[in-house]
């Protein structure tokens, strides 16, 4: 490795890390109460403006196609819409914890740690987003855990959802990690949009990354597929994104919280009842988001690899956690009840006739 490469993953280790220390102070600030543009509210629980994060994903396309189509702004009426694209989900929760964020599009893990470190005070999940999605892309040579010893692993950031997922799979092969660097497998958190590049030039070994990053890695970065996260999990079901809110944010403002579950449900079923419109309305908000359009076979292959889906498939959470305190990421066992409030989205499905989802023990519903 050289030495240009050393220091670049040790100043981004450390600033995610300084990050993660941060968050706790930063809950304490929130929890005081602190005011925000949002907080100036119409009556009837209508808030004047929705601050919305989520990721240039496709495991975020019901946002994407919330967002692009204008699901969101239709459902929201006179609530303005700002929406603010991320790259993984510890930046969104500091976002979040700060003030900054209403809601977000975000994996279970960084979720699980912020539910934590508010005592279970600041976030309410209120959704299901997508699973499935998610994969380890290696080079060629590597057919085997055992064949990557030695070798340079990417995740999105330290503490993200994949980022446990990896160093998780790695501590069940018996390959060491660790959050401090070093071990039988070096874990750099990198950017999503630089991974393919990375990988390309030989600086990376491989990635687990969300789609479309592992669908370009294979398709584009000529790259396999080593692990698949769906065969990991029971019925191939796991939450890759789900919809949180801050939980002042929901008490405050119930009418506006239930708009954007609207457009939210609305985006769910253009994805599952029209995928050609869905994957067109995907790609143009990608592009809208500041990246590039992707190309039909790696559009096809990433909307081929998740499903996208309002239930937040609560039976996945806990075995989430747990995944967290193996891999060094949370501190602590999180006591996770209270997690849900699926009480606004279970309106939203009974008006429109369809099944409500469960919390599995795990809060409202």
């Amino acid at each position: 490795m050289s030495a240009h490469r050393t220091i670049t993953r040790t100043i981004s280790l450390r600033r995610t890390l300084s990050l993660l220390a941060v968050v706790p102070a930063v809950v304490a600030l929130a929890a005081c109460g602190g005011t925000s543009s949002a907080d100036s509210g119409k009556s009837g629980g209508a808030a004047a403006e929705l601050r919305l994060g989520y990721f240039a994903n496709v495991t975020h396309a019901p946002a994407l196609i919330g967002v692009q189509d204008g699901l969101f702004a239709k459902e929201l009426g006179d609530t303005k819409l700002t929406s603010q694209v991320f790259n993984a989900g510890p930046d969104e929760v500091e976002a979040l914890f700060g003030g900054a964020l209403d809601a977000a599009y975000i994996g279970p893990s960084p979720t699980i740690n912020a539910y934590g470190q508010s005592d279970g005070d600041a976030i309410r999940i209120i959704a299901g987003a997508a699973s499935g999605g998610a994969q380890l892309v290696v080079r060629d040579g590597i057919d085997s855990a055992a064949d990557l010893k030695g070798a340079t692993l990417a995740s999105p950031q330290l503490g993200n959802t994949q980022d446990v997922a990896l160093r998780t799979w790695l501590t069940d092969q018996g390959l060491k990690n660790s959050v401090d660097g070093g071990g039988d497998v070096t874990i750099a958190p990198t950017a999503n949009s630089d991974v393919l590049n990375l990988f390309q030039s030989g600086q990376l070994d491989g990635a687990w990354v969300p789609e479309p990053y592992a669908s370009r890695l294979v398709l584009d970065g000529g790259g396999h597929v080593l692990v698949d996260e769906k065969d990991l999990w029971p019925n191939g079901e796991f939450v890759t994104t789900h919809l949180i809110v801050r939980t002042e944010f929901l008490q405050q403002y119930p009418d506006t919280v239930a708009a954007l579950l609207r457009g939210h449900v609305a985006a769910v079923q253009e994805a599952t009842d029209d995928a050609d419109k869905a994957k067109t309305s995907v790609n143009a908000a990608l592009e809208a988001a500041g990246g590039k359009a992707l190309s039909a076979a790696v559009l096809d292959r990433a909307w081929s690899e998740l499903t996208v889906t309002y239930d937040p498939i609560a039976s996945a959470l806990k075995k989430s956690a747990a995944n967290g305190v193996a891999a060094g990421t949370t501190e602590k066992k999180v006591d996770l009840k209270g997690i849900y409030d699926l009480r606004p989205l279970n309106a939203v499905l009974k008006d429109q006739s369809l099944d409500p989802v469960s919390a599995g023990g795990l809060g409202d519903e």
